[in-house]
C-alpha cells in the first residue's frame, strides 16, 4: 500500500493510491480510514509523505562509501541528525547556499516510524516501522570536510528531499537503491551491502532516543555520491517503493 500526503482542490489531506487515483483517508496513516472521495493521481500535488519530529541519518552504512570517503567500517551505527526543516517533497526545489562550492546527492532509504519507539531490540523492530521511502541526504560537501563534524553541511533547509510516498509492502532487506543526475547513473548498489540492517538500526536508535510517530530514519548512501549544479535533476529511485525527482535551484 502507497499511503500519501497531498494537496487537492485547496485541501491537504492523506490517502492511498490505488492504480491511478488517491483514495482519500481520515486518521493518521496508523489509523488511516478511507473515504469514497477519490482523486486523479495526476491531478494532486504530493506532499512529503511524512512529518518528522527528527531526521535520523546513519552515516556510512555501505561498505563502499566508507571506503569512498576514506573512513574505516564502523562498530556501530554512526548518528546524525537533520532538522525538520530540511524536508521537500516530490517537485521541490533543492535550494543551494551561497556559503558552499559543493552540493553532493546522496540517494538513501528511508524508514518512516509508525509508533512510539523506545528501548526495542531488532526483533521487535517491524512492529515500529510504517513502510519505506525515498529520501536524499543533500550534503554541503566542502562545509563537511571543513568543519570537521557534520551538522552545518547536513542541515540547510531543503536538504532532505522525501517520497514519493510510503510503501508499506515492501521487504527492506535486498532493495536496489540509485541515483541519478540529469538522468546520468550515479549510484547504484542493494540494501544487502548494509553494514547495519534495518532492524538493528531501529532498534539502536530507539535506545538512544525515543522515536516518534513520523519520525523519518535515513539508513545511509551507497558509493558514487558526487556534486550538484543549479539547473540539475537529481532522481533517487528504489527498488519496489518508486522515485524522487528534485532539482537544484
Amino acid at each position: 500500500m502507497r499511503l500519501v500526503r497531498f494537496a487537492a482542490q485547496g485541501r491537504l489531506a492523506r490517502g492511498i493510491i490505488q492504480d491511478d487515483e488517491v483514495t482519500e483517508g481520515e486518521g493518521d496513516f496508523a489509523s488511516l480510514k478511507l473515504s469514497r472521495i477519490r482523486h486523479p493521481l495526476a491531478q494532486v500535488q504530493l506532499f512529503p509523505p511524512c512529518t518528522p519530529s527528527k531526521v535520523v541519518a546513519v552515516g556510512l552504512n555501505y561498505r563502499d562509501h566508507a571506503g569512498e570517503m576514506g573512513l574505516p567500517i564502523p562498530d556501530e551505527p554512526i548518528l546524525f541528525l537533520k532538522p525538520p526543516t530540511t524536508v521537500i517533497g516530490p517537485g521541490e526545489k533543492i535550494l543551494y547556499p551561497a556559503m558552499s562550492k559543493r552540493v553532493d546527492y546522496e540517494a538513501e532509504l528511508g524508514v518512516v516510524i509508525k509508533k512510539r519507539c523506545k528501548n526495542i531490540g531488532p526483533e521487535a523492530a517491524p512492529d515500529y516501522i510504517l513502510g519505506y521511502t525515498c529520501a536524499n541526504d543533500v550534503t554541503a560537501r566542502d562545509l563537511q570536510k571543513k568543519d570537521g563534524q557534520w551538522t552545518r553541511a547536513k542541515s540547510f533547509d531543503t536538504f532532505c528531499p522525501v517520497g514519493p510516498w510510503i510503501e508499506t509492502e515492501v521487504e527492506p532487506s535486498d532493495l536496489q537503491v540509485q541515483s541519478r543526475l540529469n538522468g546520468e547513473l550515479k549510484q547504484s548498489s542493494r540494501t544487502s551491502q548494509f553494514i547495519f540492517k534495518v532492524p538493528e538500526l531501529v532498534a539502536f536508535i530507539s535506545r538512544v532516543m525515543t522515536l516518534e510517530p513520523g519520525d523519518l530514519i535515513i539508513t545511509g548512501t551507497p558509493s558514487g555520491i558526487g556534486p550538484m549544479q543549479p539547473g540539475d535533476e537529481v532522481e533517487v529511485r528504489i527498488e519496489g517503493i518508486g522515485s524522487l525527482k528534485n532539482i537544484v535551484r
